[in-house]
């Protein structure tokens, strides 16, 4: 579960949601201006949505293979975009990166599933999900070390990035406890998912706003030093690494309560940044607040879909993240799109109205009548 956490804290935290960090400095160097960096962030999503329907394919029975591809993928971007001179080659190399994440969650959790017993299994899901926060603190330690050395950074993680996946594949083993076997997957099964998809899409087009523009929003309009900002990625980790020590008390909630509560404290965090991105105090407890809430509400995607359908969890998983990941693409183009028209604040509030969309979708999935239930038995899947 160690090295899991820590492969996640790699693909995702290093690699794919590290851009953003990086992004204010790449854009000083290769001359990416803002709509041109959402564009980027819009193809790495797509790149991670095709790699995790990859996953959606292979996650059950293929999980070693897709550990292999997510390193090869991961590793081979942030090598290139080291080496990028030019922003075209710059943007190919940051969306085959993101790939890397994709193949990544639905792989581990297969993983995790046949090698941790049934008792732990929902907290230890949700432990090595919560990957992504150690994951932002190591990108924004490394940061403060290494910057304005970005491209050297590169190169580092995609070191690291390659010994973690090693480990990973040492430590899995085969246990006594099987993962659920998979089952055809029915149109049926697509619908019962329909609430969470949307509600993954609508979360993941407002939160595309911390992740690929919130430093540049903490630098334009907040006044932030290089040190104050990278400081609040930092703090943007802590947030998502206390998800570990409160993966028990949060698998004890159903998977749309969990939802909704972590969706309306991102709609908090993301609107408290809009109002007084220059105020520390504000800053510091909307980036504590956003890390939490937004790792945690990717836990309870997990959760979700695993309700709805245990034997097809890892595929419930990547459709989930792929819905989740889409709507950050969307979200990405358009709010870049919308700052430079309107500016950092407009945006960021356009972006706290989606997610607490989010919340207003998944309260449906609450009210549903007696005996139309989430938690569909496995059986129904096929």
């Amino acid at each position: 579960m160690v090295f899991g956490t820590c492969f996640i804290a790699a693909t995702y935290g290093l690699v794919r949601l590290a851009y953003g960090l990086f992004l204010p400095d790449v854009q000083r160097d290769l001359g990416l201006g803002a709509a041109g960096a959402g564009y980027v962030s819009s193809g790495s999503s797509l790149a991670y949505c095709a790699a995790a329907l990859a996953g959606f394919r292979l996650g059950g029975r293929r999980p070693r293979a897709l550990v292999v591809a997510a390193t090869a993928t991961a590793c081979l971007g942030v090598f290139g975009m080291a080496a990028a001179t030019s922003i075209p080659v710059f943007a190919g190399f940051a969306i085959l990166s993101s790939a890397g994440a994709g193949f990544a969650s639905p792989a581990l959790v297969t993983i995790v599933a046949r090698n941790v017993g049934p008792d732990r299994h929902d907290s230890a899901q949700t432990a090595v999900n919560a990957g992504t926060g150690p994951g932002l603190v190591a990108a924004g330690v490394l940061a403060l070390i290494m910057l304005p050395q970005w491209r050297a950074s590169w190169v580092l993680v995609g070191v690291v990035t390659a010994a973690i996946a090693v480990a990973v594949l040492a430590a899995d083993r085969a246990s006594t406890v099987d993962a659920p076997a998979t089952q055809r997957l029915s149109m049926g099964w697509a619908r019962r998912h329909l609430t969470a998809i949307t509600a993954a899409v609508l979360f993941g087009a407002g939160s595309s706003a911390v992740w690929t523009y919130g430093r540049s929003l903490l630098v334009e309009v907040g006044g932030g030093s290089q040190g104050d900002t990278v400081t609040a990625w930092i703090l943007l980790g802590v947030g998502g690494t206390a998800v570990i020590a409160t993966a028990r008390l949060l698998a004890k909630s159903t998977p749309t309560g969990a939802w909704m509560l972590t969706c309306a404290l991102v709609t908090c965090a993301v609107t408290a940044l809009a109002i007084a991105p220059g105020r520390t105090f504000v800053v510091v407890t909307a980036c504590l607040v956003f890390g939490w809430a937004f790792v945690a509400a990717t836990s309870a995607l997990i959760a979700w879909t695993t309700g709805i359908d245990p034997a097809n969890a890892a595929a419930g998983t990547a459709m989930l993240f792929v819905a989740l990941i889409f709507g950050q693409a969307a979200g990405a183009a358009a709010l870049g799109y919308a700052i430079s028209l309107a500016g950092y604040p407009t945006a960021f509030i356009a972006a706290a109205v989606l997610t607490a969309s989010a919340v207003a979708v998944a309260a449906l999935d609450r009210r549903r009548p007696a005996g139309v239930s989430s938690r569909t038995a496995v059986g129904t899947a096929s």
